[in-house]
């Protein structure tokens, strides 16, 4: 189902309009404009009380610096437009992006950060396993449910990066497994791992959440913190607004670990 209203959590928009301020105040200030040069008017870049025009090499090394200015600054805007419709004050200034390390233990000597780099390093659709049960079609993945699609449209609408069934190694286990999401919070540079359960059969599913709790568990990964679930029944479609909250309450959870936590 297609989300059904624009909305972002306030925990999660307060982050996101707190880290485009963070990225624009470390970037330099270049403005563009135009200016009557030898007769003839050009469009040139100023920064610190200087001008180079465009097609100058300085100027094209300004290029995407003020493009990523003004893609930030149209960012910032849109979201400080929902900010404002919905609350008054500024957004709390605790919540803002730093760096909190969490890791996720393939031994008991070889752990790795939850970072971009561990998210570039996975592998998109790497199940092999029942090839066949994958028939929702989305942004050219096959998919196992209409739910499952439904939620990678959710993460891509909401710009979140995300991996479907990546080939992970866990702790204790001499088998990979293949988490049905893995995310990318970009404002914290962290990921989470999402598992959707479609319940079909309570007992049967009991035992695979059990089962993959403690596997995530062993390998030092916490729930509703690295590792959240999310379910669907037979007959009633999947809300992804349920999703929203979910995201918001492991982005939340992030933020209030002491930093560098481990």
């Amino acid at each position: 189902m297609q989300i059904l209203e624009p909305y972002i959590p306030k925990e999660y928009l307060a982050l996101k309009i707190n880290f485009l301020r963070q990225q624009l105040a470390a970037l330099p200030e270049v403005k563009k404009t135009n200016r009557i040069i030898h007769g003839k008017r050009k469009d040139v870049f100023f920064l610190n009380s200087h001008y180079h025009t465009t097609d100058s090499l300085a100027g094209a090394k300004l290029q995407p610096i003020y493009s990523q200015r003004e893609y930030y600054m149209c960012e910032l805007s849109r979201l400080e437009g929902l900010w404002n419709s919905e609350y008054r004050k500024q957004p709390p200034s605790d919540i803002v992006p730093r760096k909190i390390i969490r890791r996720l233990f393939r031994s008991a000597v070889d752990a790795v950060v939850l970072d971009s780099k561990f998210f570039e390093s996975l592998k998109n659709d790497a199940d092999p396993n029942h090839p066949e049960s994958k028939k929702f079609f989305y942004n050219g993945i096959y998919y196992r449910s209409a739910a499952e699609a439904d939620i990678a449209r959710f993460y891509t609408e909401n710009g979140i990066p995300f991996k479907y069934e990546p080939e992970i190694w866990l702790k204790d286990l001499n088998y990979p497994i293949y988490t049905d999401f893995v995310i990318l919070i970009k404002e914290l540079d962290m990921c989470k791992f999402h598992e959707h359960f479609g319940m079909k059969n309570a007992a049967g599913y009991n035992r695979i959440t059990a089962t993959k709790y403690n596997n995530y568990s062993g390998a030092g990964l916490l729930p509703e913190l690295d590792v959240f679930y999310t379910y669907d029944v037979d007959g009633v479609p999947f809300d992804t607004r349920n999703l929203h909250t979910k995201l918001n309450s492991v982005i939340y959870n992030s933020l209030l670990l002491p930093d560098s936590s481990t």
